[in-house]
């Protein structure tokens, strides 16, 4: 269940930030929603799903003590939200 669901993530246009951790930027809520949409229908029956917004300078605000942005860290715009 887990790597199909991984696999839905991605092909959604999510990437992984660190292990179990997925990222996408959108640039509005309107558009974030539909994620939540499709997270919700593809969602495994057991585990536990977090679904955070955040602004893109509350994204740049957090703090790197170990090792290097990744990809997705340098693709981020201005004025764009990501999921969590």
């Amino acid at each position: 269940m887990y790597r199909y669901f991984r696999k839905t993530l991605i092909s959604n246009g999510f990437e992984m930030l660190q292990y179990s951790v997925y990222v996408r930027t959108c640039p509005n809520r309107v558009f974030a929603k539909k994620f939540y949409k499709r997270i919700t229908e593809k969602s495994p029956g057991e585990g536990h799903i977090r679904l955070l917004t955040v602004t893109e300078k509350q994204f740049e605000d957090m703090m790197l003590i170990i090792g290097e942005k990744a990809k997705q860290e340098e693709k981020i715009g201005a004025n764009r939200m990501v999921i969590l």
